[in-house]
């Protein structure tokens, strides 16, 4: 067989190549433009060091969505032309965010490239995106995508092997022989490895399957616990199929949206009550007592209960870190939990969690609170400082990975709702009275987030310039009448951030307004969308009266929201009059 021979094909550097909060997400016809994504997979092995690169193995998988079999094709190439010493490849390009982290780990790689856009749109008028995961198994820190950014401006070559084109349609091991231009011949080793499997066999170690199982076949009365299990014709529902059909031997018709498509089959694969309000019918009409729905790589998760009672995920991390010790194996055989950590803009909830098992269980446990994006929290992870983290935007997870993970939030939170079912099903309980239990014991915090998508770069500026200058202005102290209460400023800022392990620095993480109350507006920028500007909203209140705690989440935070309005000038600045996503 004939050497493959190394091209390197000159290009012009793109100077948008920067990567936010999660890998670099474009639309589709972005990255289909003339060496886009040469030249990004270039500046990520750039980053690499040549003795890494030699020696080493790289992990390619993706979510399924449109690009992602190109993309996959191409990576190998590249990884091939730039000295690697061998890639693993997911069957098909497929394998979802959480399960890459762990084959990592596993296998202990190079690190990764997971081929997603997350919770964005798919399809050709959709979103593509391409995230580099380090040998950690979590998100590149700041440094190395501040460094492939820079890569990325000032590239004037790539490096591809174009006629190596791996079969990616069976489990495999191939070598190659690739000649590269200093006449050097290196074998390449390409292996085509099954990324459901070892996931799954993963969390049969930190979950007791068979509990859940029990208690779904038995319910809490006369007939089985019927759930919806809805993966949005995303990534997870491969593994959704195997976990629940496969080895709990739960019915089909369980399982919904389980084949990964291109476009997720018009199906918005955002697991929040807006786009995912077809799966919040189906709960209601089909009378399931418990459901989960998922993103496009299966690291964010929407949790449901019966009659569409919906769970925000501020509430997800809190009730599943409440229960940890008791419910989840994994945790129980530890005996106690480090600490807790949540993304700044989460609600507060998890924060009287931690208090209350740092009296429990006679040990501190710490809350951290740090800037939005997963990596953040695998410093802390890394270090032994916490054990669970969450997110208010449906992300959560443990230190069994360093990535967040929606099928463990699902099996988590299945784990913890279905088991406190089971031990309550005398009292005759639902999902809803165990989150009021929940309420009770912590108080309840309602939250909302609103979000203004697909505004211009300056709109979202002056939305965040109007609240520097309000910060700017001494804004501590003031007071502030809504229709119902009038309510003092104890503290606001832009939110900064020291990583308390490596001392290194976030600033500029969004602006924070807290009040004496307890209740809190906080204002950012995402860094997850493909073009345009998203200014996020988030509002809490925090209410200690248990009389008080089932009103309607926007009746509930209507004064609130009123506020903020004025605050940041929103309306005004953006011409319109409403978000256009409300969770």
């Amino acid at each position: 067989m004939s050497n493959h021979l190394v091209k390197c094909v000159q290009t012009t550097p793109y100077l948008d190549q920067n990567p936010g909060t999660s890998g670099l997400r474009k639309r589709c016809k972005i990255y289909t433009q003339k060496d886009y994504t040469e030249n990004f997979l270039q500046s990520i092995f750039d980053n690499i060091y040549p003795e890494i690169r030699e020696t080493g193995c790289l992990i390619i998988g993706g979510d399924g969505r449109y690009l992602t079999k190109e993309v996959a094709i191409k990576s190998v190439q590249m990884a091939a032309a730039n000295r690697f010493r061998k890639v693993m490849v997911c069957k098909d390009g497929l394998g979802s965010t959480p399960a890459i982290s762990h084959l990592i780990k596993k296998f202990q790689t190079t690190g990764a490239l997971i081929l997603t856009a997350s919770h964005n749109p798919g399809g050709p008028e959709g979103d593509f995106g391409i995230k580099y995961n380090v040998q950690t198994g979590g998100g590149a820190p700041e440094s190395v995508t501040n460094a492939i950014f820079e890569t990325s401006k000032k590239l004037k070559s790539y490096y591809i092997c174009p006629y190596l084109v791996p079969d990616l349609r069976n489990i495999s091991s191939l070598e190659y022989q690739v000649e590269h231009l200093d006449g050097e011949v290196r074998t390449f080793e390409v292996e085509v490895i099954d990324a459901v499997i070892d996931y799954v066999s993963y969390m049969q170690t930190i979950f007791d399957f068979e509990f859940i199982k029990s208690f779904i076949d038995k319910g809490l009365g006369d007939k089985p616990t019927k759930i919806c299990i809805d993966s949005r014709n995303g990534i997870a529902g491969i593994y959704c199929t195997s976990i629940f059909r496969d080895v709990m031997g739960l019915p089909e018709e369980y399982i919904k949206n389980s084949t990964p498509l291109a476009d997720f089959g018009g199906l918005h694969p955002d697991p929040n009550p807006f786009y995912a309000a077809d799966f919040i019918q189906k709960i209601v009409d089909e009378e399931c007592e418990f459901g989960a729905s998922f993103d496009g790589d299966a690291d964010r998760c929407m949790i449901i209960g019966k009659n569409g009672f919906y769970v925000s995920p501020s509430d997800t991390v809190a009730v599943i870190s409440a229960s940890a010790l008791k419910c989840i194996p994994y945790f129980k055989k530890k005996g106690h939990l480090n600490g807790l950590a949540r993304s700044m803009p989460t609600s507060c909830a998890l924060d009287k969690v931690a208090e209350f098992l740092s009296i429990e269980c006679g040990r501190t446990c710490e809350c951290y609170e740090v800037p939005t994006g997963w990596k953040f929290f695998c410093n802390l992870m890394d270090a032994g400082k916490v054990d669970i983290c969450g997110e208010e935007s449906f992300g959560g997870s443990s230190t069994h990975i360093r990535e967040k993970d929606g099928i463990w939030v699902c099996l988590g939170n299945a784990f913890d709702n279905l088991a406190w079912l089971s031990v309550l099903a005398y009292h005759r309980k639902s999902v809803s009275e165990i989150m009021c239990d929940h309420w009770r014991k912590f108080g309840r915090h309602y939250y909302s987030r609103h979000d203004y998508e697909d505004l211009s770069s300056e709109q979202g500026q002056a939305v965040l310039q109007t609240l520097q200058i309000l910060i700017d202005s001494d804004i501590q102290g003031r007071e502030f009448k809504t229709h119902n209460r009038t309510t003092r400023v104890s503290r606001a800022d832009n939110f900064q951030y020291l990583d308390p392990v490596d001392h290194s620095s976030s600033f500029n993480q969004g602006y924070r307004i807290m009040f004496e109350n307890q209740d809190r507006i906080v204002v950012r920028m995402s860094g997850t969308g493909s073009q345009g500007a998203t200014i996020r909203i988030y509002v809490e209140h925090y209410e200690k009266d248990f009389e008080k705690m089932f009103v309607e989440t926007q009746e509930a935070l209507s004064d609130l929201i009123h506020l903020a309005d004025q605050l940041t000038n929103i309306k005004l600045i953006t011409g319109r009059d409403k978000p256009t996503v409300i969770s």
